[in-house]
């Protein structure tokens, strides 16, 4: 079975190459983050033409999740179960026997703002969602864009980006916390080696060309579904297309009987 994970940044800008890639990739599930669309503009018939189907929660011009898929999904749920209600940043479904919860953890603005507390309550109310809806022993992904580069091997200058919201000693903790619950970094599994980024910032000059990147979308998976991790990898090219996203889709694949 083939996951994958794409913050698209705009899923009616970044539609034609969302489609080419799905057409190329034919991944069985495709996890978005910030569609920045209400649900009654969601581009649902597109994905429909070329055999996918597709569950979603979003709002005008900001965040939003989906989850685009070959076969039906079971067991949905939009959001945390528990108040405050949150902005449209976590879907659940069942695919087949596996489980997946897609998220759009927040970016934190700076680190000595309100919008941080709110990134570090977001990991706190996370880690009670998996507690109260999974075991560690379920075959369970965790995907998403965490904006989070979890080791000085995930970002471009570890020293001069130290304590910004994204590399932060407080979200490291917080992201250790959720992790301890029984997951596994898919894509440590496979390749160990530094500057391989998911995330390139537009504002940048030449960034993307510079590979001044961020480690910034994640799959994890718990560990008997990481035992039938077989490959994790990040396809850059998507981010070498006209009008690409600043983010590029990392995909795994598990053997799943």
């Amino acid at each position: 079975m083939k996951i994958a994970s794409f913050n698209v940044n705009s899923i009616r800008t970044r539609l034609p190459l969302l489609i080419e890639w799905l057409q190329k990739n034919q991944p069985d599930a495709l996890c978005v983050q910030e569609t920045k669309v209400q649900d009654k503009d969601f581009p649902k018939e597109a994905f429909e033409e070329i055999g996918y189907q597709a569950i979603f929660a979003g709002q005008k011009s900001y965040n939003g999740v989906a989850i685009i898929s070959k076969q039906k999904l079971q067991k949905i749920q939009y959001g945390f179960d528990d108040e405050p209600k949150d902005q449209p940043r976590l879907i659940k479904a069942k695919l087949g026997k596996l489980n997946i919860v897609n998220t759009y953890i927040p970016q934190g603005f700076e680190p000595d703002s309100e919008k941080f507390q709110y990134k570090l309550e977001w990991f706190a109310r996370l880690l009670n969602f998996f507690k109260k809806n999974f075991k560690p022993s379920d075959l369970l992904v965790w995907l998403g864009d965490f904006n989070i580069a979890p080791t000085d091997k995930d970002l471009y200058d570890p020293q001069g980006l130290s304590g910004s919201v994204c590399y932060h000693p407080d979200v490291h903790k917080a992201l250790q916390k959720v992790m301890d619950f029984g997951f596994v970094d898919c894509f440590r599994l496979h390749n160990d080696q530094a500057s391989q980024y998911t995330f390139w910032d537009y504002r940048l000059p030449n960034g993307f060309k510079r590979n001044l990147g961020w480690r910034l979308d994640h799959i994890m998976a718990t560990k008997p579904l990481a035992d039938k991790c077989t490959a994790c990898l990040i396809d850059i090219d998507p981010r070498t297309k006209d009008r690409p996203s600043d983010h590029t889709p990392i995909i795994a694949e598990f053997k799943i009987d």
